[in-house]
């Protein structure tokens, strides 16, 4: 079984991450954090910051089995992520100082 699956009757479960738009279940990101953000944003057992920094609004997925190779991947620009299940599309805004961070100590420019 592939460590993305989700299991039929967990979709309502499914979030994205407003940053790089992997989708996983809230169980996923709170137990294990975002695979490619979680450096800066913290949300592995942290509840406030899952609700903060995902979001259930999200369109269209694209399952990404080799980053590095897939012309989706590089469109979409997720060629530096890691594999998985991602959002064409997610709905929401950080918070500020998120925001503030991410641009001043990480120089990740985020575009919502």
């Amino acid at each position: 079984m592939s460590e993305n699956f989700v299991a039929p009757g967990q979709h309502r479960y499914l979030r994205a991450c407003m940053v790089c738009s992997i989708v996983m279940t809230y169980a996923r990101f709170r137990d294990e954090g975002c695979p490619n953000c979680e450096e800066f944003l913290h949300l592995q057992g942290s509840p406030d910051q899952i609700d903060s920094c995902t979001s259930q609004v999200f369109e269209g997925l694209i399952t990404v089995a080799d980053p590095t190779k897939s012309w989706v991947a590089k469109w979409q620009r997720l060629d530096k992520y890691v594999r998985g299940v991602y959002a064409t599309k997610v709905s929401g805004q950080l918070p500020d100082d998120v925001r503030t961070t991410l641009e001043e100590e990480y120089r990740i420019t985020y575009i919502p």
